[in-house]
């Protein structure tokens, strides 16, 4: 695909055991002093553990400096305020996970109250001030059947002294979650002076021109006089790697709290991804629960194909864990057999023949 705008849509089932992949911090339905609590959300009445969905971009990022060898954004802190680097073209997490760096006056700074400086003063902040909206977008990851997180009774004992108890909640559970990747947006960077587009100041964009950086139209915004604003926008093997890299992290993604005595894996033991026309996600809505158990509609999977098969830009690609939810092997296979854009394998495979072989075919020029 040359031009528009191609997303790769994912979604993800994770299905683990006795975990507590995201705390809460203290149990405040308890009396007990140590107490911890996992996250979790009611609905209907019914309890259902979730993972926030920066935990899960953190995850993300670390295994994407861990595997992939991702020279990460530093972190700049000052009082109550954090922000990483905001340099897209030399970091690459700041590229596809976005950024926001707003710079407030200093404070104890002598006002300087004529017109001129305030001006002067306000490009400076506009200079520094570098907001990006992230390519990459995630769900939290949420048990899709209501379950009821256990107490666990723990305590820090060693030969000598007595023993300090405390106390944590773990749950068993199959969670959903799903994501998209804007690959017009991966790479490709604004200028423009308004909240979330405001990419690169004058020192970036010289950057951005060093490092073989196109100047290409904006397919919305325009000029007073009509013209398309430009946007800066990296060679392709630098895009195509960033965007391989990510949908391939999600092979060897690892993470959660309480890993020490809790160890569990948050690998999809179901995916599925597809390249698609625009940014609405189809697959939303696969995951079922009949009572407290978790299930896969094939017959909404079925659903989405029919529906969206003039917005898919690429086959469909499924893959399955042996050993979770084998009920869906052979109504899969019957769903590939009857749909040709349909590709079932295991999930390694999946994750990786899509980012090597559709990737580059949808990513735009």
């Amino acid at each position: 695909m040359k031009n528009g705008k191609a997303t790769v849509q994912g979604f993800v089932l994770l299905d683990v055991d006795n975990a507590a992949l995201n705390n809460l911090g203290k149990d405040e339905t308890t009396t007990f002093d140590n107490a911890v609590a996992v996250k979790k959300i009611i609905k209907n009445g019914y309890t259902y553990p979730y993972i926030s969905g920066q935990a899960w971009r953190y995850w993300w990022r670390e295994t994407l400096a861990l595997e992939f060898g991702w020279n990460l954004s530093p972190v700049i802190r000052e009082t109550k305020v954090a922000y990483t680097e905001a340099n897209p073209i030399n970091y690459p997490d700041d590229d596809v996970f976005g950024y926001m760096r707003a710079i407030k006056g200093e404070k104890g700074r002598k006002k300087d109250k004529s017109a001129e400086a305030g001006e002067e003063e306000e490009k400076k902040k506009e200079e520094k001030t570098l907001t990006r909206l992230s390519p990459l977008k995630n769900s939290t990851l949420i048990a899709v059947a209501p379950t009821r997180p256990a107490n666990e009774w723990s305590v820090m004992a060693r030969a000598q002294g007595d023993p300090v108890p405390y106390e944590k909640q773990v749950y068993a559970c199959t969670m959903k979650g799903m994501f998209s990747l804007d690959l017009d947006e991966v790479g490709t960077f604004y200028t423009q002076n308004r909240s979330g587009f405001h990419n690169l100041n004058e020192d970036l964009g010289k950057a951005a021109k060093q490092s073989n950086a196109l100047l290409i139209d904006d397919p919305i915004a325009k000029d007073k006089e009509g013209k398309p604003l430009p946007r800066y926008r990296m060679p392709k093997e630098v895009r195509l790697q960033r965007a391989a890299d990510t949908i391939k992290a999600l092979h060897t993604i690892a993470g959660g709290a309480k890993r020490t005595t809790n160890l569990a894996d948050v690998t999809p033991k179901l995916i599925i991804l597809a390249a698609q026309k625009g940014g609405n996600h189809p697959f939303s809505h696969l995951a079922v629960a009949d009572r407290q158990e978790a299930g896969f509609s094939i017959e909404a999977l079925r659903d989405v194909l029919k529906d969206y098969q003039k917005n898919f830009l690429s086959k469909i690609y499924i893959g399955r864990r042996v050993g979770f939810m084998d009920h869906l092997q052979e109504p899969l296979a019957a769903l590939a057999q009857e749909n040709s854009n349909v590709v079932v394998s295991s999930v390694g495979e999946a994750i990786m023949t899509f980012a090597d072989k559709v990737v580059p075919e949808v990513l735009p020029a």
